[in-house]
């Protein structure tokens, strides 16, 4: 579903309301992360469908694995660009596809 906007500030305060949707996801400045604790295979599985979503919305998240732990970050690092309503997206099917690879 999209919205339109009004004002900056209306985007701005629907950013908000939609990242207090992602309880698991924390925000650090224009960047959003989430920690999952997942195994190698659904890692892998993980990673491919985040790749064909991030591809279709053009964004770029990074992923990385550390032991048992696949760290996700969206957003934007070291400069002014704002958190968008992609990043969010992005977000919202990343936890689709973690329900998806956890659950079988």
């Amino acid at each position: 579903m999209r919205a339109l906007f009004r004002s900056r500030a209306t985007k701005r305060d629907y950013l908000s309301d939609a990242l207090a949707l992602l309880s698991e996801w924390t925000r650090e400045g224009e960047q959003i992360r989430r920690t999952l604790v997942i195994d190698d295979s659904q890692h892998a599985a993980l990673t491919e469908r985040v790749k064909v979503v991030a591809d279709a919305l053009r964004l770029r998240p990074e992923i990385s694995r550390s032991a048992d732990r696949t760290q996700i970050r969206l957003g934007h690092r070291g400069d002014d660009e704002p958190l968008g309503e992609g990043e969010v997206l992005l977000a919202a099917r990343i936890e689709d596809a973690y329900r998806a690879v956890t659950d079988s």
